[in-house]
């Protein structure tokens, strides 16, 4: 599965706040940048950071919840769907700098169709990122 790399724009309240997040705390590679965005490497994708000052120092991007296995899924979100092991490695890791899961790493659908690890967490502003793991992605992703 030969994939094209995807450009994702994101707003945050603060650009320094967001630097440290995804590129000290999530290891994404810095890009380009300006005074009010930065280019993130994530995954070989383009992920770019945008400065809303209108969001103010303690501000959120909001979003709702749709129930997805028992759980309550909050929408928008967006992030990477990586190998299995890949996944547990990255969830190990995540613990050590999110204090707060909005949905802690587990196994979706266990012994189903679409069986995935995932897990969900926020950025300091509010955006929400989901990573999943799948054993076969080429056969499990978008398998009924």
């Amino acid at each position: 599965m030969k994939l094209t790399p995807f450009h994702l724009a994101v707003q945050v309240r603060d650009i320094t706040e967001a630097r440290d997040f995804y590129g000290n705390k999530l290891g994404f590679p810095e890009g380009r940048s300006a005074e009010q965005w930065i280019d993130f490497n994530m995954f070989g994708h383009q992920l770019v950071t945008h400065l809303n000052p209108d969001l103010g120092a303690t501000g959120k991007v909001p979003s709702i919840y749709n129930g997805v296995d028992g759980h309550g899924v909050p929408v928008p979100h967006f992030g990477v769907i990586m190998g299995f092991g890949d996944w547990q490695e990255f969830a190990e890791q995540a613990k050590d700098f999110i204090d707060d899961f909005i949905i802690e790493p587990y196994v979706r659908f266990a012994g189903e169709v679409g069986e995935q690890g995932t897990m969900f967490f926020a950025d300091p502003s509010g955006n929400a990122l989901e990573f999943k793991g799948f054993h076969d992605i080429e056969k499990e992703l978008f398998a009924k």
